[in-house]
Protein backbone atom coordinates (compact mmCIF):
# COMPACT_ATOMS: atom_id res chain seq x y z
CA UNK A 1 0.00 0.00 0.00
CA UNK A 2 1.22 3.48 -0.88
CA UNK A 3 0.33 6.92 0.46
CA UNK A 4 1.66 10.28 -0.68
CA UNK A 5 2.29 13.55 1.11
CA UNK A 6 2.15 17.03 -0.43
CA UNK A 7 2.83 20.53 0.82
CA UNK A 8 0.28 23.28 0.09
CA UNK A 9 0.97 25.32 -3.07
CA UNK A 10 1.37 29.06 -2.96
CA UNK A 11 -1.08 30.12 -5.67
CA UNK A 12 -3.91 29.07 -7.96
CA UNK A 13 -1.61 27.64 -10.60
CA UNK A 14 0.04 25.57 -7.90
CA UNK A 15 -3.33 24.16 -6.86
CA UNK A 16 -4.01 23.12 -10.45
CA UNK A 17 -0.63 21.37 -10.65
CA UNK A 18 -1.23 19.69 -7.29
CA UNK A 19 -4.59 18.30 -8.41
CA UNK A 20 -3.02 17.10 -11.68
CA UNK A 21 -0.23 15.41 -9.73
CA UNK A 22 -2.71 13.71 -7.40
CA UNK A 23 -4.82 12.59 -10.34
CA UNK A 24 -1.76 10.96 -11.93
CA UNK A 25 -0.88 9.24 -8.66
CA UNK A 26 -4.37 7.75 -8.32
CA UNK A 27 -3.36 5.22 -10.99
CA UNK A 28 -1.17 3.69 -8.25
CA UNK A 29 -4.26 3.15 -6.07
CA UNK A 30 -2.88 4.96 -3.00
CA UNK A 31 -4.55 4.48 0.38
CA UNK A 32 -4.57 8.25 0.95
CA UNK A 33 -3.00 11.62 0.18
CA UNK A 34 -2.01 14.06 2.92
CA UNK A 35 -1.22 17.79 2.98
CA UNK A 36 1.27 19.29 5.44
CA UNK A 37 1.13 22.28 7.76
CA UNK A 38 3.97 24.80 7.72
CA UNK A 39 6.07 25.53 10.80
CA UNK A 40 3.99 27.24 13.45
CA UNK A 41 0.83 26.70 11.42
CA UNK A 42 2.01 29.29 8.89
CA UNK A 43 0.34 27.58 5.93
CA UNK A 44 -2.96 26.81 7.66
CA UNK A 45 -5.24 28.51 5.14
CA UNK A 46 -3.32 27.16 2.16
CA UNK A 47 -3.31 23.68 3.70
CA UNK A 48 -7.08 23.78 4.18
CA UNK A 49 -7.51 25.03 0.61
CA UNK A 50 -5.31 22.22 -0.74
CA UNK A 51 -7.20 19.60 1.25
CA UNK A 52 -10.52 20.93 -0.03
CA UNK A 53 -9.23 21.08 -3.63
CA UNK A 54 -7.84 17.54 -3.55
CA UNK A 55 -10.98 16.16 -1.92
CA UNK A 56 -13.03 17.62 -4.78
CA UNK A 57 -10.61 16.48 -7.50
CA UNK A 58 -9.96 12.82 -6.62
CA UNK A 59 -11.78 9.89 -5.07
CA UNK A 60 -8.72 8.86 -3.04
CA UNK A 61 -9.15 9.72 0.67
CA UNK A 62 -7.34 12.90 1.71
CA UNK A 63 -5.82 13.40 5.16
CA UNK A 64 -5.43 16.87 6.60
CA UNK A 65 -2.53 17.73 8.87
CA UNK A 66 -3.18 19.65 12.06
CA UNK A 67 -0.68 20.93 14.61
CA UNK A 68 -0.93 22.13 18.19
CA UNK A 69 0.94 25.38 17.60
CA UNK A 70 -0.29 28.37 15.67
CA UNK A 71 -3.88 28.17 16.91
CA UNK A 72 -6.08 27.98 19.97
CA UNK A 73 -8.15 24.90 20.75
CA UNK A 74 -11.17 26.60 19.21
CA UNK A 75 -9.24 27.48 16.05
CA UNK A 76 -7.97 23.93 15.81
CA UNK A 77 -11.53 22.62 16.04
CA UNK A 78 -12.60 25.07 13.33
CA UNK A 79 -9.96 23.61 11.00
CA UNK A 80 -11.18 20.10 11.76
CA UNK A 81 -14.73 21.21 10.97
CA UNK A 82 -13.57 22.57 7.60
CA UNK A 83 -11.91 19.25 6.87
CA UNK A 84 -15.04 17.34 7.83
CA UNK A 85 -17.19 19.56 5.61
CA UNK A 86 -14.89 18.68 2.69
CA UNK A 87 -15.44 14.98 3.32
CA UNK A 88 -12.13 14.39 5.08
CA UNK A 89 -12.14 11.61 7.67
CA UNK A 90 -8.41 11.27 8.37
CA UNK A 91 -6.23 13.59 10.42
CA UNK A 92 -2.44 13.60 10.79
CA UNK A 93 -2.07 14.99 14.31
CA UNK A 94 1.27 16.61 15.12
CA UNK A 95 2.73 18.84 17.79
CA UNK A 96 4.34 20.97 15.09
CA UNK A 97 7.33 23.29 15.13
CA UNK A 98 7.16 26.48 17.13
CA UNK A 99 6.79 29.67 15.07
CA UNK A 100 9.83 31.87 14.47
CA UNK A 101 9.12 34.03 17.54
CA UNK A 102 9.02 30.93 19.73
CA UNK A 103 5.54 31.75 21.03
CA UNK A 104 2.76 29.20 20.69
CA UNK A 105 -0.92 30.05 20.85
CA UNK A 106 -3.03 28.78 23.74
CA UNK A 107 -3.87 25.52 22.01
CA UNK A 108 -3.40 21.84 22.71
CA UNK A 109 -0.19 21.24 24.65
CA UNK A 110 1.11 18.33 22.56
CA UNK A 111 0.11 15.71 20.04
CA UNK A 112 -1.18 13.37 22.76
CA UNK A 113 -3.57 16.05 23.98
CA UNK A 114 -4.60 16.79 20.40
CA UNK A 115 -5.41 13.14 19.68
CA UNK A 116 -7.33 12.82 22.95
CA UNK A 117 -9.22 16.03 22.18
CA UNK A 118 -10.24 14.74 18.76
CA UNK A 119 -11.44 11.47 20.23
CA UNK A 120 -13.56 13.31 22.81
CA UNK A 121 -15.45 15.18 20.09
CA UNK A 122 -18.44 13.19 18.88
CA UNK A 123 -18.09 14.53 15.34
CA UNK A 124 -14.48 13.37 15.02
CA UNK A 125 -14.76 10.05 16.83
CA UNK A 126 -15.03 8.31 13.46
CA UNK A 127 -11.86 9.91 12.06
CA UNK A 128 -8.72 7.97 11.37
CA UNK A 129 -5.81 9.57 13.17
CA UNK A 130 -2.14 9.19 12.26
CA UNK A 131 0.74 10.49 14.37
CA UNK A 132 4.47 10.87 13.86
CA UNK A 133 7.25 8.49 14.90
CA UNK A 134 11.02 8.89 14.78
CA UNK A 135 13.17 5.81 14.03
CA UNK A 136 16.32 7.75 14.90
CA UNK A 137 14.75 9.65 17.86
CA UNK A 138 13.16 13.09 17.76
CA UNK A 139 15.95 15.71 17.96
CA UNK A 140 14.32 17.30 21.04
CA UNK A 141 13.64 14.04 22.91
CA UNK A 142 15.50 13.50 26.16
CA UNK A 143 16.29 9.91 25.17
CA UNK A 144 15.16 7.08 22.93
CA UNK A 145 13.15 5.71 25.85
CA UNK A 146 11.40 9.05 26.36
CA UNK A 147 10.64 9.25 22.66
CA UNK A 148 9.14 5.74 22.71
CA UNK A 149 7.01 6.65 25.74
CA UNK A 150 5.74 9.70 23.87
CA UNK A 151 4.77 7.55 20.90
CA UNK A 152 2.95 5.13 23.20
CA UNK A 153 0.98 7.98 24.77
CA UNK A 154 -0.15 9.25 21.37
CA UNK A 155 -1.31 5.83 20.31
CA UNK A 156 -2.98 5.10 23.64
CA UNK A 157 -4.83 8.41 23.33
CA UNK A 158 -6.59 7.06 20.26
CA UNK A 159 -4.32 7.26 17.21
CA UNK A 160 -4.64 4.47 14.65
CA UNK A 161 -1.12 4.40 13.26
CA UNK A 162 2.24 6.15 13.24
CA UNK A 163 4.02 7.42 10.14
CA UNK A 164 7.76 7.79 10.55
CA UNK A 165 10.11 10.57 9.69
CA UNK A 166 12.13 9.66 6.60
CA UNK A 167 15.36 7.73 7.01
CA UNK A 168 18.17 6.48 4.81
CA UNK A 169 19.46 3.80 7.21
CA UNK A 170 16.96 0.98 6.72
CA UNK A 171 18.39 -0.94 9.65
CA UNK A 172 17.51 2.00 11.90
CA UNK A 173 13.85 1.62 10.98
CA UNK A 174 13.90 -2.15 11.45
CA UNK A 175 15.52 -1.79 14.89
CA UNK A 176 12.92 0.81 15.80
CA UNK A 177 10.07 -1.41 14.62
CA UNK A 178 11.40 -4.28 16.72
CA UNK A 179 11.78 -2.02 19.75
CA UNK A 180 8.21 -0.78 19.34
CA UNK A 181 6.91 -4.36 19.10
CA UNK A 182 8.94 -5.45 22.13
CA UNK A 183 7.34 -2.60 24.08
CA UNK A 184 3.92 -4.12 23.39
CA UNK A 185 2.81 -1.51 20.83
CA UNK A 186 0.70 -3.23 18.19
CA UNK A 187 -0.33 -0.26 16.02
CA UNK A 188 0.99 -0.09 12.43
CA UNK A 189 4.27 1.80 12.03
CA UNK A 190 4.42 3.06 8.43
CA UNK A 191 7.87 4.00 7.10
CA UNK A 192 8.25 7.46 5.57
CA UNK A 193 10.27 7.41 2.36
CA UNK A 194 11.93 10.49 0.84
CA UNK A 195 12.91 10.08 -2.83
CA UNK A 196 16.00 12.22 -3.33
CA UNK A 197 15.02 14.80 -5.90
CA UNK A 198 17.62 17.26 -4.60
CA UNK A 199 20.68 16.06 -2.72
CA UNK A 200 21.20 19.44 -1.06
CA UNK A 201 17.55 19.54 -0.06
CA UNK A 202 17.63 16.01 1.36
CA UNK A 203 20.73 16.83 3.42
CA UNK A 204 19.09 20.01 4.69
CA UNK A 205 15.94 18.16 5.71
CA UNK A 206 18.02 15.43 7.37
CA UNK A 207 19.88 18.01 9.44
CA UNK A 208 16.65 19.57 10.67
CA UNK A 209 14.99 16.35 11.79
CA UNK A 210 17.97 14.36 13.02
CA UNK A 211 18.04 11.82 10.18
CA UNK A 212 21.45 10.20 9.90
CA UNK A 213 23.18 10.34 6.53
CA UNK A 214 25.09 7.07 5.91
CA UNK A 215 28.63 7.18 4.56
CA UNK A 216 27.49 5.69 1.26
CA UNK A 217 24.92 8.40 0.55
CA UNK A 218 26.93 11.38 -0.69
CA UNK A 219 29.35 9.42 -2.93
CA UNK A 220 26.41 7.94 -4.86
CA UNK A 221 25.46 11.41 -6.07
CA UNK A 222 28.95 12.89 -6.52
CA UNK A 223 29.42 14.47 -9.94
CA UNK A 224 25.72 14.34 -10.84
CA UNK A 225 24.82 17.99 -10.21
CA UNK A 226 24.68 18.62 -13.96
CA UNK A 227 23.26 15.22 -14.89
CA UNK A 228 19.64 15.21 -13.64
CA UNK A 229 18.67 12.09 -15.58
CA UNK A 230 21.37 9.92 -13.99
CA UNK A 231 20.75 11.54 -10.60
CA UNK A 232 17.08 10.59 -10.82
CA UNK A 233 17.94 7.03 -11.80
CA UNK A 234 20.25 6.75 -8.79
CA UNK A 235 17.62 8.26 -6.49
CA UNK A 236 14.97 5.84 -7.74
CA UNK A 237 17.30 2.89 -7.28
CA UNK A 238 18.09 3.92 -3.69
CA UNK A 239 14.41 4.20 -2.77
CA UNK A 240 13.42 0.99 -4.57
CA UNK A 241 16.17 -1.00 -2.84
CA UNK A 242 15.14 0.50 0.50
CA UNK A 243 11.49 -0.42 0.00
CA UNK A 244 12.30 -3.90 -1.29
CA UNK A 245 14.44 -4.53 1.80
CA UNK A 246 11.59 -3.33 4.03
CA UNK A 247 9.11 -5.48 2.14
CA UNK A 248 11.36 -8.52 2.64
CA UNK A 249 11.19 -7.76 6.36
CA UNK A 250 7.39 -7.79 6.35
CA UNK A 251 6.59 -4.12 5.72
CA UNK A 252 3.62 -3.68 3.38
CA UNK A 253 2.83 0.07 3.54
CA UNK A 254 4.97 3.03 2.47
CA UNK A 255 4.36 6.77 2.89
CA UNK A 256 6.17 8.90 0.29
CA UNK A 257 7.18 12.50 0.90
CA UNK A 258 6.69 13.73 -2.66
CA UNK A 259 7.72 17.40 -2.29
CA UNK A 260 4.97 17.89 -4.93
CA UNK A 261 7.14 16.25 -7.59
CA UNK A 262 5.46 13.07 -8.80
CA UNK A 263 7.94 11.64 -11.29
CA UNK A 264 10.20 9.86 -8.80
CA UNK A 265 7.41 8.45 -6.61
CA UNK A 266 5.57 7.21 -9.70
CA UNK A 267 8.68 5.48 -11.05
CA UNK A 268 9.47 3.93 -7.68
CA UNK A 269 5.94 2.70 -7.00
CA UNK A 270 5.52 1.30 -10.51
CA UNK A 271 8.60 -0.87 -10.00
CA UNK A 272 7.48 -1.93 -6.52
CA UNK A 273 3.97 -2.74 -7.71
CA UNK A 274 5.23 -4.68 -10.71
CA UNK A 275 7.61 -6.73 -8.57
CA UNK A 276 4.67 -7.64 -6.34
CA UNK A 277 1.76 -8.26 -8.70
CA UNK A 278 2.62 -7.54 -12.34
CA UNK A 279 2.90 -4.54 -14.64
CA UNK A 280 0.80 -1.42 -14.12
CA UNK A 281 -0.75 0.57 -16.96
CA UNK A 282 1.20 3.64 -18.12
CA UNK A 283 1.05 6.64 -15.77
CA UNK A 284 1.80 10.16 -16.96
CA UNK A 285 2.01 13.15 -14.59
CA UNK A 286 0.96 16.55 -15.89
Amino acid sequence: MFSFEFFPPADGTGYERLCATATALTELEPSFFSVTYGAGGTTRDRTIGAVEALSAAVDTPVAGHITCVGGTVQETHAVIDRYAAAGVAHIVALRGDLPADGVAANGYADATSLVAGLRRRADTARFEISVAAYPEVHPLAASAEADLDNLRRKLDAGADRAITQFFFDTDAFLRFRDTVAAAGIVHPIVPGILPVGSVAGALRFAGRCGTKVPDWFRPLFDGLDDDPETRQEVAATVAIEQCERLRAEGVDSFHFYTLNKPDLPIAICRVLARSQRGALPPVHAS
